[in-house]
């Protein structure tokens, strides 16, 4: 709990993502990504020296999934969870019929939260994404799409008013998967019908297949993003805090 929080922490004054007062709301996809981020964030509520509150929402894809050990873990963390059913995944896979539904899938559920964050007046949005998704997802984009991009760390999205942030980028996805099964989390199967069958996983595996060879490969491409070419990736706060700001 504590190294986490404390990688957590460094990442969110690295990139001034919380700002007194704040009313977060963490994206719950019942994924162990997602669990770890919501138990941190809770925690570190008493710690971080900037006040802000968190709330929980989940967009039910309608694939059938039990959110109930969600609502139970929210219960303890004294966090309001919200549940908004849709019907993406039955217009995606059945209606549809998608050849490639994961994008317009992220599509969807996006918008889905982003409605959902306003209903609740929360102008920021946490999202699970750890260290291993962005070097994932830079080699993507180099490899699918020909330039050089990631995800940003802080992504203000002006047309709908809310704030992105992704505090979990300082941890690994193996560190993310021991503290869930140490802790119990309620981590729920993905029952979507392409998990497991994405370009992310071919990605994994090669990035999986080349550490081999070069054990430092992720900590290269991370480091390469924050020093440039992406200038989103330099750390804002991490030279540059007031003192104030030096917890």
């Amino acid at each position: 709990m504590q190294k986490l929080m404390g990688l957590v922490r460094r990442c969110m004054l690295d990139y001034r993502m919380v700002q007194p007062g704040d009313r977060i709301a963490v994206g719950v996809s019942g994924g162990k990504d997602s669990l770890v981020l919501l138990e941190i964030l809770a925690a570190l509520r008493s710690y971080y020296g900037v006040p802000y509150s968190l709330e929980a929402i989940t967009i039910d894809l309608g694939l059938g999934m039990d959110y109930s050990g969600i609502a139970a873990m929210c219960e303890r963390l004294e966090v309001p969870y919200t549940v908004v059913k849709t019907e993406i995944a039955p217009i995606i896979f059945d209606y549809r019929r998608e050849k490639n539904p994961c994008s317009m899938c992220a599509k969807m559920r996006r918008g889905a939260l982003n409605q959902a964050l306003l209903e609740h007046g929360c102008g920021k949005l946490a999202l699970g994404h750890h260290y291993d998704d962005a070097v994932e997802t830079f080699v993507m984009n180099l490899l699918f799409e020909g330039r050089i991009g990631c995800f940003q760390p802080v992504t203000q999205l002006d047309r709908m008013g809310v704030v992105q942030i992704r505090p979990m980028l300082y941890v690994h996805e193996k560190t993310a998967a021991n503290f869930a099964e140490r802790m119990a989390l309620p981590v729920l199967a993905n029952r979507c019908p392409a998990d497991k069958e994405t370009k992310r996983e071919e990605v994994k595996k090669l990035i999986y297949d080349l550490s081999a060879t070069y054990p430092d490969l992720k900590e290269r491409i991370f480091g390469a993003m924050q020093r440039c070419p992406l200038p989103e990736w330099a750390p804002q706060g991490r030279y540059n805090r007031p003192k104030d700001e030096e917890l």
